[in-house]
């Protein structure tokens, strides 16, 4: 399972770039929606989807055998002994407008072929990101880029590790600026839910009252040299 190391308070906000109007006018927002969480493997999906879900989560995961030997790199994720297999699946309502499916995907390059599958119907995507392993996001990145898929850039912070700011990883990834960047913690509500929030506002802003996603189809692309720079 995925697991965040860090402890900040509960009642701190998730992102640093400050709140837009359309968090606190959920009229706007769709009554479902289908909500996608990627990132690499080890990156938090898992542990996000629980933080939040009221129903119990749906999780395929399954225990790291020799098979993924050469594959996955558990040595990145210390103690990680299991991985998502197909997806992870919750849900959480916001309010009496708005509830939120959410699918979790699996984070390893063999389990891609899925991926046009559990985004089909999504209205965005919430990318996770560990800035110890940068590289991990630009497949997403890549993908939901690529796809026309409104997404917001999630970062994942682990205890022991440098906090970077907002701008630092937006301009690591090499982001456009409209893309909304957060710090949370996945394993606390609050910063879960707002970056949520901030997803569906995204959604509504570059698509406004189209409940659906543009044909996103293929593989996620090889992410250019741009976004191989570590955040200062």
């Amino acid at each position: 399972m995925d697991y965040a190391d860090s402890d900040p308070s509960p009642d701190a906000p998730a992102g640093e770039e400050g709140a837009a109007s359309w968090q606190t006018d959920l009229s706007r927002a769709p009554a479902a929606t289908k909500i996608v969480i990627a990132g690499g493997f080890g990156v938090g999906k898992t542990t996000f989807v629980g933080s939040v879900s009221e129903i119990t989560p749906l999780r395929t995961e399954a225990v790291m055998t020799s098979a993924g030997e050469g594959v996955d790199d558990p040595d990145a994720v210390p103690g990680k002994a299991t991985t998502t297999v197909a997806m992870d699946f919750g849900r959480i309502t916001l309010d009496a407008d708005l509830v939120l499916y959410l699918f979790g995907t699996p984070g390893q390059k063999r389990f891609w072929f899925m991926w046009d599958d559990l985004v089909r119907g999504a209205i965005g995507a919430v990318v996770m990101v560990d800035t110890r392993r940068l590289a991990d996001c630009f497949p997403a990145l890549d993908y939901f880029e690529s796809g026309g898929l409104p997404y917001v850039v999630a970062v994942n912070h682990f205890e022991g590790t440098p906090r970077h700011e907002a701008g630092a990883v937006r301009e690591a990834l090499a982001l456009a600026p409209d893309v909304p960047v957060l710090i949370m913690d996945a394993r606390r509500r609050v910063g879960v839910v707002e970056t949520l929030l901030t997803l569906v506002g995204r959604a509504l802003d570059v698509s406004p009252g189209v409940p659906g996603v543009p044909g996103a189809t293929g593989v996620p692309a090889a992410r250019g040299a741009a976004r191989g720079v570590n955040p200062a």
